[in-house]
């Protein structure tokens, strides 16, 4: 039995990406792509959302590299997952959204080095595309659940089809946060 478009396929597991408490009330997923000006704009606006509700947002980031108009997407999505498995993965979600315009392989390197990272096994797992399965899962979980763009976002577990605008977004949470007071 598949879910109704629309709805996040597979819902949020241990295996995500995610900031803030488990057990928050609402929680918002996005899928993103590192090289998507869109996504570009609304990073600041997750910051300020995820600032303004504090512990009561659990926030998960999901990979939807659009390669076809975003060369470089999917590599920078395996480098986070790279970065990830050394315990970075929000360093490096952060830093390649605040550095779109540079996301070439020397580039990762160097961002894995200011990072801390083992360059040498971050480099090597790269070119080996280690990660290029996981990155993979998340765009297919995407289809299912009904991205067609980004960034795209879900609070819990329902696509978020209104504006992305810090003042709409922070409504919608609102409204997911009282509808479980009522």
């Amino acid at each position: 039995m598949t879910a109704p478009l629309g709805t996040l396929t597979p819902p949020v597991s241990d295996e995500d990406h995610m900031m803030g408490p488990s057990d928050a009330p609402v929680t918002l997923v996005e899928y993103g792509d590192f090289e998507c000006p869109y996504c570009g704009r609304a990073f600041p606006i997750v910051k300020a959302v995820q600032q303004r509700f504090g512990a009561q947002l659990r926030f998960v980031f999901r990979h939807f590299p659009l390669t076809q108009i975003h060369p470089h997407a999917a590599q920078a999505a395996e480098a986070a997952e790279a970065a990830g498995a050394h315990g970075a993965f929000w360093e490096m979600h952060d830093t390649l959204y605040e550095h779109q315009d540079a996301l070439d392989d020397v580039d990762l390197a160097g961002y894995a080095s200011a990072l801390g990272l083992d360059v040498e096994r971050f480099v090597s797992e790269l070119a080996e595309g280690v990660y290029a399965p996981i990155v993979r899962q998340h765009f297919l979980s995407g289809v299912r659940s009904g991205v067609n763009g980004t960034p795209t976002f879900f609070i819990d577990g329902t696509r978020h089809d209104d504006a992305w605008d810090l003042p709409t977004l922070t409504a919608a949470i609102d409204r997911a946060l009282h509808s479980m007071v009522t």
